[in-house]
């Protein structure tokens, strides 16, 4: 869910920070106050592009910053496959941009555009007249049938996905196997030199540490003596039976003088036996330079073929493991090159079955879903309309199946069905998201949905539709909503102000959260588009109270 906006020297807003909540969240205001500034804001922080134009008159950078919070397990897990981590369970994205260059940081580690995409596109869904149209983007239709028929088509997606993976893995043993004999002949040459290389060098496990440890002690052997030396010297002028004898004077005269007594002779046996193992140790650690070659040799030849073939023993012994495996398959070259066509052909058939089997039911979810959505379409305004769904065949399976399918629409009696794109306004766009997300209100994994320019074009019955699918999407998500109509704005759960002032010749735009009575006044204004009457304020009042009250 977005918790926050914070918006820093962007067009006519100094500095604005808004708390949105769950529900239904409204933002009204009057015309240029500085709405699509605020949906401009929240597009530049998932990614639209920086235009400098956007930057306040008179600063040099510009500022965004949104925070999101209560994601689902769902969300985590997939934005962790993108190396975003959520802190505190929320993601915190900013977005700074300058004449210069622009700055993007998610939880304060910057990342690239495209990641910040990726990333949005996990945490909310816009739709308005803006590049974030979900209906515009390629594979969007499939997901929305898919996303429909979850309970009847999600394991056989699954199958599919598996199938593919499995064709597509022998597709590519058999690559291996597109030689000629002099091709095979040479790979084969190549393979047994390096088997034979890798099972000399005979690698273990720990070997490298070992050898480098003895390595590292040769190359320093003289500082090492010449430090073990200097320790025996300063030990032979250590004169602890002076004083010993010393302290036995004392003690004869003193008898709380015995615990160092008996300090002094533990230290000088101790000192014995340290001048003892210094000795044994320049004695027995004389340089020996044929040892030191052949560590120096072994070190550099298992460091050369762990270098050459995968640089740990680890890696170096599996490679090697491929490596007899298609030594193996390359002479026995014919038999296995039949034995993978052979299954290549029983999986491309299999996948394509149950390809044709996925494509059987999305048509059969998709009259449905296309009924459903029209049907929905048609409460909103949209009369004699004709929405369907259109399939054509890949040339090549993929792991979702072989379907191409596109929405195709007729918004006017006698007209042909066309994709959305080249058919809808945005404005009607809008309108057919939200016929779409009522549908899917149960199964929309997105939890944010913004609608900018929902209600262009709409007004009585239609605009009360408009707004009574509004308030049932976000019964399950979280919806904010740019509206200039009060049947609409009545419905808000939070309710936002958008207005413009002009202060010591400055333009500022302010958004503030209204109370109950401000919400009612601005819905009278809404209604009234002037002067507010007593009358106009009634019925503001009216359409709040029933609105509050579910009618």
């Amino acid at each position: 869910m977005l918790y926050h906006l914070h918006v820093k020297d962007l067009a006519l807003i100094e500095s604005e920070e808004v708390e949105f909540g769950e529900g239904l969240n409204i933002l009204t205001g009057e015309t240029g106050a500085g709405k699509s500034i605020l949906i401009g804001s929240i597009n530049l922080c998932l990614g639209s592009k920086a235009n400098k134009d956007m930057i306040r008159n008179g600063k040099e950078s510009g500022f965004v910053e949104i925070v999101f919070g209560d994601l689902t397990d769902h969300q985590v897990e997939m934005l962790r496959e993108l190396d975003v981590e959520p802190e505190d369970g929320q993601i915190i994205i900013k977005r700074k941009i300058s004449n210069t260059r622009s700055e993007i940081k998610i939880n304060d580690e910057t990342v690239t555009l495209g990641k910040l995409r990726k990333v949005a596109e996990l945490l909310i869904d816009i739709h308005g007249q803006h590049e974030h149209q979900s209906l515009l983007r390629d594979g969007y239709h499939l997901k929305v049938l898919d996303d429909f028929q979850q309970k009847e088509t999600g394991v056989l997606r699954v199958s599919v996905s598996d199938k593919y993976h499995e064709y597509t893995g022998l597709k590519n043993r058999l690559s291996d196997f597109d030689m000629d004999e002099g091709q095979r002949l040479r790979e084969l040459d190549f393979l047994k030199f390096e088997i034979e290389e890798i099972e000399n060098a005979d690698l273990r496990e720990g070997e490298e540490e070992e050898l480098a440890e003895r390595y590292k002690k040769y190359q320093n052997i003289q500082k090492i003596y010449g430090s073990v030396q200097k320790a025996r010297a300063i030990m032979d002028e250590v004169d602890l039976s002076s004083a010993i004898k010393a302290i036995q004077d004392a003690l004869n005269y003193d008898d709380s003088l015995q615990n160092i007594s008996d300090s002094l002779y533990d230290l000088q046996t101790i000192s014995e036996d340290t001048v003892r193992e210094l000795d044994h140790y320049l004695d027995k650690n004389d340089f020996d330079e044929e040892d030191f070659q052949e560590v120096t040799e072994r070190l550099d030849f298992i460091r050369g073929v762990m270098a050459k073939y995968g640089g740990t023993v680890e890696k170096t012994q599996a490679g090697l493991q491929k490596k007899q495996e298609r030594l193996k398959e390359l002479e026995d070259y014919d038999e296995n090159r039949a034995e993978c066509i052979k299954k290549l052909e029983k999986t491309e058939s299999e996948l394509i079955k149950l390809c044709e089997e996925l494509t059987a039911e999305r048509k059969k979810g998709a009259k449905l879903l296309c009924e459903k959505i029209r049907s929905e379409m048609e409460e909103m305004g949209f009369l004699d309309v004709k929405f369907d769904m259109e399939f054509n065949s890949l040339k090549e399976p993929s792991s979702n199946g072989m379907d191409d399918v596109h929405f195709v629409v007729s918004l006017n009696p006698g007209e042909p069905v066309r994709p959305l794109s080249e058919v809808a306004s945005g404005g009607e766009l809008s309108r057919i998201m939200l016929s779409i997300k009522t549908v899917l209100a149960d199964t929309d994994e997105i939890p944010t949905l913004i609608f900018d320019e929902v209600d262009t074009g709409i007004s009585g019955r239609t605009a009360e539709k408009v707004s009574e699918k509004l308030k049932k999407i976000a019964l399950t998500h979280q919806v904010i909503l740019i509206t200039h109509l009060p049947q609409i704005a009545a419905k808000a759960d939070i309710h936002f102000c958008i207005e413009k002032t002009a202060e010591e010749g400055h333009t500022h735009t302010n958004i503030r959260r209204l109370d109950t009575e401000e919400s009612v006044m601005e819905l009278a204004r809404l209604l009234a588009g002037g002067k507010v009457t007593d009358a106009v304020l009634a019925n503001a009042r009216e359409l709040k109270n029933l609105a509050n009250d579910g009618l």
